[in-house]
């Protein structure tokens, strides 16, 4: 796993108790703003000098953007350092996921990771970074760990003391009020051929509305209505998805129209291992955003931090002057569009729990310290084989102060496939304000929407 680093051994063997699900003190809160960040992070750069102290991120957009563009390279003068291959990666070793190495000698020399200097970009609003520090000093796990209380808004544990409170704060993670985009997903064939899928994705956060409170939200964290576009095969399908805190108390909701039944059914299976519906099952349902919905069926164990060579500012992927078919090669993505930084990561591990079924029996996340977004996985099988690398290339958002994806991927080593999402190509920007209303994420409300 390499060295771990800014964990002392009594926190590595910290089993979630009563003690590790207690909140943080007076004394430990104030640390938030002062020689941590705001979200939690270190605010000091590493004593090598090649991660660089958190100065305050991306919080206003670059000279030259205007609201309705897409976002481009704030740093459009930065320099390749250095190329880590097949051939040379072992003197890299220690600062690689497993994932990447697995990936680097599967299809080296065509795959290689691009390294660019350390931006330090996530950034949120200044009342998102307030609830940080009100939720460090009240938000604890439920008793079994499928939830949390007395938490809003954005991520409960900022200072976490386990490995379930640092996925807690990936889930939970501050992506916005609402938010309204078009892109495209796409399986391509060994061969690298490739038909996408056009899907319209609304988005109404109700844990982050401003001024709620946990107890207003009946238990759901955000609203989701996704639409098919094209081909014109699929299009017109919708899906819909209430996606719920405490999901083994009440399970996510979601309803699938189909245009070839006309009807409006309740999806009951969509979660956990399920295949993610139009991804060729190359990825399953609890895969979408890195990892979503209940974490009952496993256990999670905290391996601590570690310094590692990592997707981030991907402006080159998410640039419109690259087409889908500019990204998408054999086996993997162009990496030459890509972009990967030296940050600070915790590393968490999930083992299936005793009795539970799963397809992964393990699995590895790499979750960013200054984001809590989870930025690369391993996903190992029952016999604990390395089956699936997972990655997120990540951008700061310039109409609303947000850290977020603009391409996932899921590369499939078995199969030598992968499943991509987020392809942009002729697509207008996101809408971080679209105007939504919580009663057009109802059930009848996708009803009307699908007779039109």
């Amino acid at each position: 796993m390499g060295k771990l680093i800014g964990l002392g051994a009594a926190l590595l063997a910290v089993l979630w108790g009563s003690q590790a699900m207690a909140k943080v003190s007076e004394a430990q809160a104030a640390r938030l703003g002062a020689d941590l960040t705001p979200v939690g992070a270190e605010r000091a750069g590493n004593d090598a000098g090649t991660i660089p102290a958190w100065t305050g991120g991306l919080s206003k957009p670059p000279g030259g953007w205007s609201q309705g563009d897409r976002e481009f390279s704030p740093f459009p003068e930065d320099q390749l350092l250095f190329t880590i291959t097949k051939d040379n990666y072992q003197q890299y070793r220690d600062q690689l996921t497993d994932g990447h190495v697995a990936m680097l000698e599967a299809y080296g020399p065509d795959y290689f990771l691009p390294v660019y200097r350390t931006r330090r970009t996530a950034a949120f609003p200044e009342h998102v970074y307030d609830k940080f520090r009100d939720n460090a000093l009240s938000a604890a796990l439920l008793d079994n760990g499928n939830g949390v209380r007395d938490t809003i808004m954005t991520s409960p544990f900022p200072i976490p003391q386990n490995g379930l409170e640092v996925i807690w704060n990936h889930i939970l993670r501050y992506r916005g009020e609402q938010l309204s985009f078009r892109s495209a997903s796409a399986t391509p064939a060994v061969s690298g051929a490739f038909n996408p899928i056009f899907t319209q994705y609304d988005y109404y956060f109700a844990y982050a509305e401003p001024g709620i409170q946990l107890a207003d939200i009946d238990n759901k964290i955000f609203y989701l209505k996704t639409e098919t576009i094209a081909p014109t095969s699929l299009a017109g399908s919708i899906t819909l998805v209430h996606e719920t805190l405490d999901q083994v108390r009440s399970p996510r909701l979601a309803w699938r129209y189909e245009t070839g039944s006309r009807r409006l059914r309740r999806s009951p299976n969509l979660a956990y291992e399920t295949d993610l519906p139009n991804a060729s099952s190359l990825r399953s349902v609890d895969q979408k955003d890195m990892y979503n919905g209940a974490p009952n069926q496993y256990d999670w164990h905290l391996l601590g931090k570690r310094e590692i060579y990592v997707p981030y500012n991907a402006y080159e992927l998410h640039s419109d002057r690259h087409s889908s078919e500019d990204i998408i090669r054999p086996g993997h993505i162009n990496q030459e569009l890509a972009r990967y930084e030296l940050h600070r990561v915790w590393v968490v591990e999930a083992k299936v729990r005793t009795g539970i079924s799963h397809i992964y029996g393990r699995r590895v996340f790499y979750v960013d310290e200054d984001s809590w977004q989870i930025l690369a996985t391993e996903e190992y099988d029952q016999d604990g084989n390395l089956w699936r690398v997972s990655e997120a290339h990540n951008i700061s958002y310039y109409s609303e102060p947000v850290f977020w994806t603009t391409l996932e991927m899921t590369y499939d080593l078995k199969a030598r496939r992968y499943y991509i999402d987020g392809l942009d190509e002729g697509q207008a920007s996101y809408n971080f304000e679209p105007g939504f209303r919580s009663n057009e994420f109802t059930a009848s409300a996708a009803r009307r929407a699908a007779r039109r």
